[in-house]
């Protein structure tokens, strides 16, 4: 019970913080919202403040902002389908800008709990490791299989990402530690003074290993040079891992779509409980870092050019802008509904799968 009240509370705030964006920017540029809903389902408590209504509804996982020529035409000034092309854009992309934001505050706090912040820079390998012969101490990785790893996280999700353990690395060996991205960008064009290192290309066959639900992945076999946490590099730091996490979801809604990770990779809310349940048995920084990957990735998955999501109500925007006249909204609603449709339906197929990994373990 306590894991499903966790659960709850979770995704209910990061929803309603996205559904806040929407809100706080329609009010921002004067759309007419007639009603701001905590929750979704039947009314609880309801009260008005201007034209607005706010509510609380009985299911807590959810909400919405209901604005006026949202989904429809209107002859209202200030509905939203008739304001500038701009604001509509900034209202919609509003909600997955604030799940970032959020993210990019956990992930904030999390750092600030942290002694040492991981790098890209090899500290030590491990005597009989399969990396021992090729990397050394002081290697700064910058590309895994081709992928920029300008930071730790990059390092660490390039690497598991690769499926056969054989793994093409770009190293700068012999290069001053203590240099900046910056610095080492401007190395690379001749303008800097301080020496970046040689650049080097390594091809590691490191070891492979069970990940369970049939998923094998690669074991890193050296420890990361970790950096002491200073308020600078703190901050760069989080801002980093921020633009890391969601290049991450970029990536992986790739693989799904090319195949590279099946069904059983997937979790959906059943799996997302049983992983809230062990990352808050872990301890708070554990909990929040999670929390913070959920809604990163609640921001960027909105944003994906999909019928029924803020993607997809940009991408009809942007069509519309291209055309110059808007795409009539009818045809939009009834494309969106489709959508949201085989949304529910994936949704449902990744919960049944949830469900069947749970009882078959």
């Amino acid at each position: 019970m306590k894991t499903i009240l966790l659960t709850v509370l979770i995704f209910g705030v990061i929803i309603n913080i996205h559904e806040l964006g929407h809100f706080l920017f329609a009010k921002l540029f004067g759309v007419r919202v007639h009603e701001f809903s905590f929750g979704m389902g039947p009314q609880l408590l309801a009260w008005k403040r201007g034209e607005t209504q706010y509510s609380i509804r009985l299911f807590p996982i959810g909400g919405f902002v209901a604005m006026e020529g949202e989904d429809e035409e209107s002859g209202d000034g200030r509905a939203f389908c008739n304001k500038p092309a701009w604001q509509r854009f900034v209202i919609l992309f509003a909600g997955a800008g604030m799940n970032l934001l959020l993210g990019l505050c956990l992930l904030g706090f999390t750092t600030s709990q942290m002694n040492l912040l991981g790098t890209n820079v090899v500290g030590r390998t491990t005597e009989g490791a399969a990396s021992a012969s090729s990397l050394q101490p002081g290697d700064r990785i910058i590309q895994v299989n081709g992928y920029n790893t300008p930071g730790y996280n990059d390092v660490v999700f390039q690497l598991i990402r690769d499926q056969d353990g054989v793994v093409d690395l770009t190293v700068l060996r012999g290069g001053d530690l203590s240099m900046t991205r910056w610095e080492r960008t401007l190395a690379s064009l001749g303008l800097g003074e301080k020496d970046p290192g040689e650049k080097l290309s390594l091809t590691i066959p490191f070891q492979m290993e069970d990940a369970g639900d049939g998923l094998r992945v690669l074991k890193i076999d050296f420890v990361f040079l970790g950096a002491e946490r200073t308020l600078s590099n703190g901050i760069y730091y989080t801002f980093q891992q921020t633009v890391s996490t969601v290049k991450q979801v970029w990536y992986s809604f790739l693989d799904i779509i090319t195949g590279r990770f099946g069904l059983s990779q997937l979790s959906g809310p059943v799996g997302t409980a049983s992983v809230i349940q062990q990352a808050s048995s872990q301890g708070l920084r554990s909990l929040v870092m999670l929390v913070a990957y959920i809604t990163i990735n609640v921001g960027v998955f909105n944003l994906l050019p999909i019928p029924a999501l803020d993607g997809g109500r940009l991408f009809f925007l942007l069509i519309g802008a291209l055309l110059r006249r808007p795409i009539p909204q009818q045809y939009e609603a009834y494309i969106n509904a489709a959508g949201m449709m085989l949304l529910l339906i994936f949704v449902g197929i990744v919960t049944f799968s949830d469900v069947m990994k749970l009882v078959t373990r």
